[in-house]
């Protein structure tokens, strides 16, 4: 063994301990990948900017397996693969999306948001049918470009949620940006480089005082901004440089704090000073973003499943598990960790997105991804129709499984399952590649000096801890394998064809595994699950229960029914058909003692997703709490304080993972002795 001193482009002085186990293999642990180098074969960023740590491989390289490619052609025999039948919106007649002169009655951000997640869904999965269907909106906005550079809608009202008309409201353009650079990375289309540097150049001659106007725009360019730099990275196009810095002097100021307390616009803009910093390389702006995102779970996140309370806006006073988030909010919160990862390298925004992903989003629709609801709690045992407000921020019937309404979400939720599964793997400035997410999917890739490399990953993570990597290249190459170890996971174990490995591994880094790979080696990676109880002193002492990246809710059972909708599309309410308002007995010493994890088959229809079907559950002790009701409006009551007094007995109760169930209680009281 040998100790192997770098430093970091952050200046972090690095200390790993490398396993020798013979000539042409090293195994350390490092924090990031060293960026000292260029990858030869995936683009990265161009100089000035600084080097990114991992770098996106084209669209279609990953093929995700087993429970997420089921989640992916869920959402595609879903409402958002069909949601042409159902939205007014993606109608084509009179649709100023399509309209060479960008005429018509609707052209917002609805189209942009539903192709976002409805393409890359489609590119992921390979459905040729939806990559055909894409391609009909896709070439009309670049067909359709103007004379002057301008692309998209300009006459008509943009949106209920806006004032601004036509040209002012940049805001649906940056979606549509994001679309075209998902059709470029798959299909390799020219066109859309031509198209974005024109359409900047046209910007670049706004003034700055008529530049990013109105509060959707100004909230939202960071996402121009990233697609200002990945225009540059692909083009070498200097100017480009300068009009990222317009982009982010006229930006609201996510850099010296909180710009607005919108749920969905903290998720989707929170980073944007950590992209300017690419530019900027100002460590403060770097920081900004952690900053943030603290300061938003500090003050609304103290509850379990990674996301906070902001059931349209944040408010003072509503902090608890009963307040939730848009369904818009959980998918650009997972969009803006992966962003973030690639952009720093620091694993704690995997872990972060990982939180979301599992314990969240599966959560906001039903098991067959038929319908969805605007809002999702931490803590709701029922799930109606009828208005929550004023004790959640937004009126109307916003817990409602309905496919027909919730206009943003109904259309930008598709996005979260398909990005995803297109992050699950990077490229690594050193000719590597890295396993990042854990899912089981196949990855083929150039590494090394240029020999294609298959990657076969196959695990049931996040319900187990065994990873097993199975590679194939072309031919021997040598190459680096970097491997995430999860924050919560002290003793990952590594094992190189059979033979056990001891790195001197730590959360929250990597294992990088430097060698020649040859046909069917075989890498195994287990990330021991602990059992551990998180508990949410600011939230009336309450706990939640988790299982290595897995938080558990009360298995409530669920009674489903029709309210509405069609035939085809029905709208669903939820309610509880067994009790809810338990508190848990938690032995004070050790509380681990409390609870026992029992694992059940994978289901054979890969959809882990439901009570019924989650292949892990706990049993633990509880007791019923007779005070704690759902109000008049059934949304359930302010959790009580712990310890909480109640004389009801001891009862062995069933917990099931988060993200399985859709009526749930995941902070608990925790019942006096």
């Amino acid at each position: 063994m040998k100790k192997i001193i770098s430093f970091l482009a952050s200046g972090i002085l690095l200390i790993a301990v490398a396993c020798t186990t013979r000539p042409d293999e090293t195994v350390t642990v490092v924090q990031v990948p060293d960026t000292g180098t260029v990858n030869s074969f995936y683009t990265g960023n161009r100089p000035p900017l600084q080097p990114a740590p991992f770098i996106k491989l084209p669209i279609g390289a990953i093929k995700p397996e087993g429970w997420l490619k089921k989640e992916l052609e869920l959402q595609a025999d879903g409402f958002h693969g069909h949601l042409e039948e159902i939205s007014r919106y993606l109608q084509k007649e009179n649709n100023a999306w399509l309209d060479p002169q960008g005429k018509g009655e609707h052209g917002w951000e609805e189209m942009p948001y539903w192709l976002k997640g409805y393409s890359n869904c489609g590119y992921v999965l390979n459905n040729e049918s939806m990559i055909r269907e894409a391609g009909t909106w896709i070439h009309a906005v670049l067909r359709n470009q103007r004379e002057d550079g301008w692309i998209g809608p300009e006459h008509e009202k943009s949106g209920i949620a806006t004032h601004l008309r036509g040209r002012a409201d940049l805001w649906p353009n940056m979606v549509m940006l994001t679309c075209l650079q998902n059709y470029y990375e798959y299909a390799g289309n020219d066109s859309v480089l031509s198209l974005m540097s024109r359409y900047f150049k046209y910007l670049q001659t706004y003034p700055d005082d008529k530049f990013l106007v109105g509060f959707w725009p100004k909230m939202r360019a960071g996402d121009m901004l990233y697609s200002t730099y990945w225009l540059y990275n692909r083009t070498g196009e200097k100017w480009l440089l300068d009009f990222a810095k317009k982009i982010h002097r006229n930006t609201a100021r996510w850099d010296t704090g909180i710009a607005s307390w919108h749920n969905v616009n903290i998720a989707q803009a929170f980073g944007e000073p950590a992209t300017y910093w690419i530019q900027s390389k100002d460590p403060g702006d770097l920081q900004a973003a952690e900053r943030n995102w603290q300061t938003v779970r500090e003050k609304y996140g103290q509850v379990p499943g990674g996301l906070f309370g902001g059931d349209e806006n944040c408010r003072p006073g509503y902090t608890g598990p009963r307040q939730a988030i848009e369904t818009c909010g959980i998918v650009e919160d997972m969009l803006s960790d992966e962003v973030l990862v690639r952009i720093t390298g620091n694993p704690v925004w995997a872990d972060r997105c990982e939180n979301d992903a599992f314990n969240t989003l599966p959560a906001a629709f039903t098991p067959d991804m038929k319908a969805l609801r605007y809002l999702t709690a931490p803590n709701m045992p029922q799930s109606d129709s009828m208005s929550k407000c004023p004790g959640i921020d937004n009126c109307g019937p916003m817990f409602w499984m309905n496919p027909h309404i919730h206009r943003c979400c109904q259309h930008n939720s598709g996005q979260g399952w398909p990005y995803y599964a297109e992050n699950l793997w990077y490229a690594t400035p050193d000719n590597g590649l890295a396993a990042v997410f854990f899912s089981a999917s196949d990855v083929t890739a150039k590494a090394g000096n240029g020999v294609t490399v298959k990657i076969s990953e196959k695990t049931h993570y996040p319900f187990e801890d065994k990873i097993e990597f199975i590679i194939n290249p072309d031919t021997s190459v040598a190459f680096p394998l970097y491997l995430r170890i999860p924050g919560w996971c002290n003793n990952p174990e590594l094992q190189i064809n059979g033979k056990k490995i001891t790195p001197d591994a730590r959360p929250q880094a990597y294992i990088k595994i430097a060698r020649v790979f040859s046909k069917e080696d075989r890498i195994t990676l287990i990330l021991p699950m602990p059992l551990y109880i998180k508990k949410w002193e600011k939230n009336k002492k309450s706990v939640s229960v988790n299982y290595g990246p897995l938080t558990f809710s009360l298995k409530i059972k669920e009674n489903y029914v029709q309210k509405g909708g069609t035939e085809k599309w029905p709208a669903w309410e939820i309610f509880p058909a067994s009790a809810w308002n338990y508190g848990l007995v938690v032995d004070d010493q050790l509380p681990e003692r409390s609870f026992r994890v029992i694992r059940k088959p994978w289901p054979r229809n890969d959809m882990p997703f439901t009570p019924e079907n989650a292949p892990v559950e706990i049993q633990t002790q509880a007791r019923k709490i007779p005070a704690w009701k759902l109000d008049e409006k059934g949304l359930v009551q302010r959790i009580p304080l712990s310890p909480v007094s109640t004389t009801e007995p001891r009862e062995t109760v069933t917990l099931v993972p988060m993200g399985a169930a859709r009526i749930r209680i995941s902070a608990f009281p925790v019942c006096e002795k």
